[in-house]
């Protein structure tokens, strides 16, 4: 059963990447950021990982990265096998905190520049919640730290407007009673969801520490001052209990 402190917690799993397997990570994508044609996946990107209903690529990328950054979800299959074995790692302290987990979604590497960042939202659980997979939390691995600002953030808010409804049909339908679910478009483009109270939580983890934050809990970075920051991300979701 898939209860709702899964979708709102926040974890972290220390050395999810060993040194070895950082600095691999780390040259695989520099040479993908060498070739010619890396313009692609910044200055000259025209989709995005994020969309909000209603919305174009380019308007959900200037509410979501206002500066733009660097963002490749194709990564080379090297590196997918290298972060979905340490997945497989993980799993057992995953299970303790997140136990509806079964499966890791295809990676995606993003980098911020001076300057950039990512701007507070929710993930939301699925398009259609009651639909299968079920999105349980993100996951976040940094692999290069900046000199200064980047740090990830979570918010939590008791507000009863963040919320939509219970889920129908609980626990038949495979979530735990009392099971809520948060209202679509939690993000910068709701009037709503801007002027919602919340409290931030920061942290700076370590490279190559993991960082997992519930699928309906508010999160986002702040802006990158100096240097550069690189970050794999993916979402850990729940595969329906009959296979």
């Amino acid at each position: 059963m898939i209860h709702v402190a899964e979708t709102v917690g926040v974890g972290s799993i220390e050395n999810f990447l060993a040194s070895d397997e950082r600095i691999h990570l780390a040259a695989l994508m520099h040479d993908v950021l060498a070739t010619v044609d890396a313009v692609r996946f910044g200055d000259e990107r025209r989709t995005s990982i994020h969309e909000i209903p209603g919305h174009s690529h380019e308007q959900a990328m200037a509410v979501y990265e206002p500066a733009g950054r660097i963002e490749i979800p194709g990564i080379p299959a090297e590196a997918e096998m290298i972060l979905q074995d340490a997945f497989d790692r993980a799993l057992p302290a995953l299970a303790r905190i997140m136990p509806s987990i079964t499966v890791c979604r295809p990676w995606t590497y993003v980098e911020y520049g001076e300057g950039q960042h990512i701007t507070t939202h929710l993930d939301g659980i699925a398009p259609d919640p009651l639909a299968w997979p079920r999105q349980i939390a993100g996951i976040s691995v940094v692999i290069t730290q900046p000199d200064a600002g980047g740090d990830f953030y979570v918010e939590t808010s008791s507000s009863d407007r963040l919320w939509h409804r219970q889920a129908p049909d609980a626990p038949a339908n495979g979530y735990a009673a009392g099971m809520w679910l948060a209202h679509d478009g939690a993000d910068d483009s709701a009037g709503w969801f801007q002027q919602m109270p919340r409290t931030r939580w920061s942290v700076a983890p370590a490279p190559g520490a993991a960082l997992l934050y519930g699928s309906q809990l508010a999160h986002g970075t702040l802006p990158v001052t100096t240097g550069r920051c690189a970050k794999f991300i993916s979402w850990l979701a729940a595969e329906h209990p009959s296979g």
